[in-house]
């Protein structure tokens, strides 16, 4: 009877250690993002091209319009007593010095106090337009790169599903490491096509908002600008 408690103690010890080895064998395999990223095969070089040009006319941009928004609350009222004095020259300086988008479009209506005040706002307007022309430099190019980004996505697509029916034709069988390297070509090179598309579009479309903005501001300090030159001089 002992003899048979002991078998039994020992097959359940047994047991359980082959049990934990069991447990123990799975390893878990991580892959990095670098890795990754070269899953996605030559695509993947035009890609981060799209990207890096993508990242660096944002930023570009966004620290242009930061300088260019930058609001002097003194200006107009600075504006208002030289040109009421007499002092035109004084206030285009005064214009110019500001370095923005606003004070070189009050500059050029500045420029032109004499003239009839149509003549005073068009003048304004062609230099607000120029100001905020140089602004969308580079614009345009987000909005190309947001169109052809997922396209180079679908071009990967389509070369991963070639190297699958390829793989497949070779090994005579469709095991998944057979086609897991079409897989994760087709994968990746649409998931960044996707990614850069809609950061490229997130950009342009957040800067031209910032830009309609500024462009809004210019068009009240116009408007004041042109009200003030009705203002009676004392």
């Amino acid at each position: 009877m002992l003899n048979f408690i002991l078998q039994i103690s020992a097959a359940a010890d047994s047991i359980a250690t082959t049990g934990i080895q069991t447990a123990a064998a799975p390893t878990e395999t991580r892959i990095s993002l670098i890795e990754m990223i070269m899953k996605g095969g030559p695509i993947m070089i035009p890609m981060a091209l799209l990207l890096l040009v993508t990242v660096y006319i944002a930023i570009e941009r966004l620290l242009v319009l930061a300088k260019a928004s930058r609001k002097n609350d003194a200006l107009l009222p600075t504006v208002r007593d030289m040109v009421h004095n007499g002092n035109i020259q004084g206030a285009v300086t005064a214009c110019r010095g500001n370095n923005t988008p606003e004070s070189e479009m009050l500059a050029q209506g500045i420029s032109r106090i004499g003239q009839p005040v149509q003549e005073i706002r068009t003048a304004m307007d062609k230099g607000g337009a120029n100001e905020i022309a140089k602004l969308e430099k580079n614009l345009n190019v987000l909005n190309i790169i947001g169109r052809i980004a997922p396209m180079f996505g679908f071009i990967g697509t389509i070369i991963g599903v070639i190297t699958i029916f390829y793989d497949i034709s070779l090994a005579k069988t469709v095991e998944i490491e057979v086609i897991s390297k079409g897989l994760y070509q087709k994968m990746i090179t649409s998931a960044s096509g996707l990614v850069v598309g809609v950061l490229a579009f997130v950009f342009y479309h957040w800067i031209n908002a910032r830009l309609d903005k500024l462009a809004h501001r210019m068009e009240e300090t116009q408007i004041k600008f042109l009200d003030m030159l009705n203002e009676p001089t004392h």
